[in-house]
């Protein structure tokens, strides 16, 4: 990123910053405020499991490893746009 022009590398930082704020709420919203309604949510069941259990215990393991992939994928592009994706 060295190379890159100073206006191109404050546009660049701030699409990476960007993302790396949305990724922060991403992560408080299944770690915490899922977890604070589940609860709320045990009296729906699925499967015989408690709604807000399975919400908090593999909805939220679900969600982040979509979040990595997806992260991964956002920030490539990001790279790419700016010219400085690795091979």
């Amino acid at each position: 990123m060295s190379d890159l022009p100073p206006e191109k590398a404050k546009a660049y930082w701030a699409k990476t910053s960007g993302l790396m704020w949305t990724m922060l709420a991403i992560w408080f919203f299944f770690s915490f405020v899922v977890h604070f309604f589940a609860p709320s949510l045990n009296a729906i069941k699925i499967i015989g499991f408690p709604f807000g259990f399975y919400m908090a215990a593999q909805g939220s393991l679900i969600a982040f490893v979509v979040a990595i992939f997806w992260y991964a994928k956002r920030q490539n592009a990001i790279d790419e746009e700016f010219g400085v994706a690795e091979d």
